[in-house]
């Protein structure tokens, strides 16, 4: 094969691939153009007097800005995407003054940018249609972590329930939840993802899509199942995140160090895979470029466990690792419980195993660098599901998933008009199913006292029983006082949960924990023929209106035989 034809089909080999995240690592798998089939003979870097000009030898030529940073220019195709409301993208908010050098190592332009306790990294791969970014934090002195994408008005269409219109939307909850004539509701928070569940975030014409590839978020915050930003857009501009902490929701504390690559991808309208979960991006090409705290594949190690005993065939199955320094996560296999987490940064974890959210099993685990630790099967040894019940509404899940409103509340408001009445009764063992009549979130000032009826056997009526309630989250203190006919039960302790919004912001997830009330049997009608009346109060030190009153979400609800 002549020279010219070896490098033309690996041009097109580079054109048919494309970036990812998939889990807890970077992807590469064939899918939608990433790549262009372009000449690579302009790829370089030019200094316009105020930014530094990167021509990727593709179709994308972008600029970072060399007194702040910031990346002020995408040009794709020829047309500008970049920038709304005159400003620009960036880490954090804009890190405003900064040292910025730019560096050509082979076929990588490297861009450093330096402000404080943040380091900035932006690169550009010869032919490539890709912006790859990394972000080094070394304390708390800015206090989020994100890197924000502004993207012009109108260059993508502006659908979905992260998008609004300001023109004509009313703002309903804090700036930032607006609601429709029609009465849905819309917000930046509504995007309904997990990190678990997604592993690019983007927008496409049909003919052009930016896409934002997360990074694998060893460092971030929350864990897999946490919900954040990932995007917005309305009639002024548009916006991609990639969050590595924010204090929303977060049931973790900050981790600090390197995060990335997430790439920033531009393709011919398509996702920027067809089969990201299946293939890992060789990242080999960054270990010559001196990126601070870049760990390579030879500086990390690998979990690997033959199974897991006791697992509920009805529920997904997600095996975490964390420590203070780094998380990471794996799905298990289905029926077996069989899991494999690579790339995992040296030291000792916390592994966790969650049925569906739940957490129902801990031990700890070494991991050492360019080794493999093997697992034994694994059994089950916490799952609440596996106590004998009278009755029992929702599922041991660790979510609100069975409850009323449940699924709308992630890409929703709870005012909004898409939802069934917070407000309603429950009867056990009635006609319909209770689980879907019972609310997914109480609060003291919406539908405080939810009742549940339910009848005992003579025999259930004659001893104690144990109540047990429980919570995925809470906002402001909000817990579950419960009276049972004519008997009232202690006011429980408030758990410990995020002080932010979550409820109204499209999560409910926070720190799962159970309540327990302890019944007596002086407490039940004697009568088998007669409801038992079971009434659940939210109850708080601290005050608040209509959704914005304490509340709580709940992951089950059962009285034990």
């Amino acid at each position: 094969m002549s020279t010219h034809r070896k490098n033309l089909s690996r041009r097109r080999l580079l054109a048919a691939s494309a970036v990812g995240v998939a889990g807890t690592g970077a992807a590469v798998a064939t899918g939608s153009s990433l790549l262009s089939s372009a000449s690579a003979a302009t790829f370089g870097h030019t200094d316009d007097g105020k930014n530094f000009v990167i021509n990727t030898g593709a179709s994308l030529v972008f600029k970072i800005s060399k007194s702040t940073g910031d990346l002020t220019s995408l040009v794709y195709r020829g047309k500008e995407y970049e920038g709304y409301g005159g400003k620009h993208s960036h880490v954090e908010s804009g890190l405003g003054a900064s040292t910025v050098s730019v560096r050509q190592s082979g076929s990588t332009i490297l861009v450093k940018v330096v402000h404080g306790a943040i380091t900035q990294w932006y690169a550009a791969r010869s032919g490539q249609n890709n912006v790859y970014l990394w972000t080094n934090k070394a304390d708390a002195s800015f206090t989020a972590t994100r890197f924000l994408v502004r993207l012009k008005p109108g260059m993508f269409p502006n659908e979905g329930s992260d998008s609004w219109i300001e023109a004509s939307d009313k703002i309903i909850e804090a700036g930032d939840v607006w609601k429709r004539a029609d009465g849905t509701t819309h917000s930046k928070h509504y995007s309904g993802k997990r990190v678990i569940d997604y592993d690019h975030i983007g927008f496409t014409t049909g003919s052009v899509g930016l896409w934002l590839v997360r990074s694998n978020h060893e460092k971030a915050s929350g864990g897999p199942f946490y919900r954040s930003l990932l995007r917005h857009s309305n009639d002024k501009g548009a916006g991609l995140y990639e969050i590595l902490h924010y204090n929303e929701a977060q049931t973790e504390p900050e981790r600090f160090g390197l995060q990335g690559p997430y790439v920033l991808a531009f393709t011919d309208g398509g996702a920027p895979s067809a089969s990201l979960a299946a293939a890992r991006l060789d990242t080999s090409w960054v270990d010559g470029l001196g990126i601070t705290g870049w760990v390579g594949a030879a500086g990390r190690g690998k979990v690997a466990g033959v199974g897991i005993k006791g697992m509920d065939a009805q529920h997904p199955y997600t095996v975490g690792f964390a420590n203070p320094d780094a998380q990471y996560w794996a799905q298990a296999a289905a029926g077996t419980g069989a899991f494999s987490c690579k790339g995992m940064l040296p030291g000792t974890y916390t592994l966790t195993v969650y049925k569906g959210e739940l957490a129902v099993h801990t031990a700890s685990v070494t991991v050492k660098a360019g080794g493999a630790t093997a697992l034994n099967s694994i059994t089950v040894t916490g799952d609440p599901s596996a106590a004998k019940t009278i009755w029992r509404l929702g599922d041991w899940d660790g979510t609100p998933g069975e409850f009323k409103n449940a699924k709308l509340m992630t890409y929703a408001h709870p005012a909004d008009a898409r939802a069934a009445k917070w407000t309603g009764n429950v009867t056990i063992g009635g006609s319909q199913a209770a689980s879907a009549d019972f609310p997914a979130y109480m609060w003291s000032g919406v539908n405080d006292g939810v009742l549940v009826y339910f009848k005992l056997t003579a025999a259930q009526a004659a001893a104690a029983h144990t109540l047990r309630i429980g919570i995925t989250d809470a906002f402001a203190g909000g817990r579950p006082r419960v009276t049972v006919n004519d008997w009232v039960s202690a006011v429980p302790q408030a758990s410990t949960q995020p002080s932010t919004r979550s409820l109204t912001t499209g999560s409910y997830r926070g720190n799962n924990r159970t309540l327990t009330y302890s019944v007596p049997s002086s407490a039940w009608k004697t009568d088998p023929g007669q409801y038992n009346v079971l009434k659940i109060n939210i109850v708080s030190g601290s005050s608040g209106t209509a959704f914005l009153s304490p509340g709580t979400s709940f992951d089950c609800m059962d009285l034990l035989a």
